[in-house]
């Protein structure tokens, strides 16, 4: 009897501390949105879901915001794996991961050291340079990218800022996607070695944020669950609109709200 009630009083505790982190119906239903939206990204919109990472920094504050969110991926991650589990280059993988470990140690170290003004800022730069580098990389001619990107550095050098980026803000969307882009792959390979790729780093630093940064907490567990059916719902989004909307036009409009969205988290 008494071990029910401890479990009933824990209940009850960690349901009242996740009522605290979202304490108004607006602040729901942008947290709803920003899951649509990370859904939506792991389905093939690559980039909508950089959109999330300065609204989560607004409802949570920018760095308990990493740790609120990367359960959130983690639960996109997966589901985005079963859908695109036999489309992966695992060759792409192993030329990113060695340098992108190196990459989330840095940032674990970097981000555990500042506060949370600065930590918005290094969010907003890692998304803007990202981006910068994508618009770059797509007005340059085919055999310049080949060029660049047959060089020994070039992937290292891509997985160390996609560590460094994930692990400070989990916006690593526009460096991956100018990677993988400058890949020439189709649409499918690309979203799913994106996929795979992004989930064995989101698993691994699931221990470090928790034994360092301590931003990792059974309320944030149970308000992710709560989300999981708006991440489906986007996740189904993503799919319809990848097979109907001109992907020219939409890649555009994404930069362009991805690029706002990082200056705004920046200036205020």
């Amino acid at each position: 009897m008494r071990a029910k009630y401890a479990i009933l009083s824990v209940s009850s505790k960690i349901m009242g501390e996740t009522l605290q982190l979202i304490s108004s119906p607006g602040a729901w239903a942008l947290y709803f949105f920003c899951a649509m939206l990370i859904g939506m990204s792991k389905t093939g919109i690559q980039n909508i879901g950089t959109l999330a990472v300065p609204l989560f920094a607004f409802l949570f504050g920018a760095k308990y915001s990493t740790g609120i969110v990367l359960l959130l991926l983690c639960f996109a991650d997966i589901i985005a794996v079963i859908y695109y589990r036999k489309s992966f280059l695992w060759s792409e993988v192993k030329k990113l991961l060695p340098a992108a470990l190196i990459g989330l140690l840095v940032g674990l170290l970097l981000g555990n050291s500042i506060d949370d003004k600065t930590f918005k800022i290094l969010i907003g730069a890692c998304i803007i340079v990202g981006m910068c580098i994508m618009i770059w990389l797509e007005r340059t001619a085919a055999e310049t990218q080949a060029r660049l990107t047959g060089n020994k550095w070039y992937s290292p050098i891509f997985g160390f800022i996609l560590g460094f980026s994930t692990m400070i803000g989990n916006a690593a969307g526009p460096a991956l996607s100018v990677y993988m882009l400058s890949k020439r792959l189709d649409k499918i390979t690309f979203a799913a070695t994106s996929a795979w790729f992004i989930m064995l780093l989101n698993f691994t630093k699931v221990p470090l944020q928790a034994l360092v940064w301590h931003n990792l907490s059974w309320s944030g567990l149970l308000l992710n669950l709560l989300a999981v059916p708006f991440i489906l719902i986007g996740g189904l989004i993503g799919i319809r609109l990848v097979k109907i909307l001109p992907e020219k036009q939409f890649r555009v409009l994404i930069m362009t709200l991805v690029i706002i969205s990082a200056l705004l988290l920046i200036c205020l």
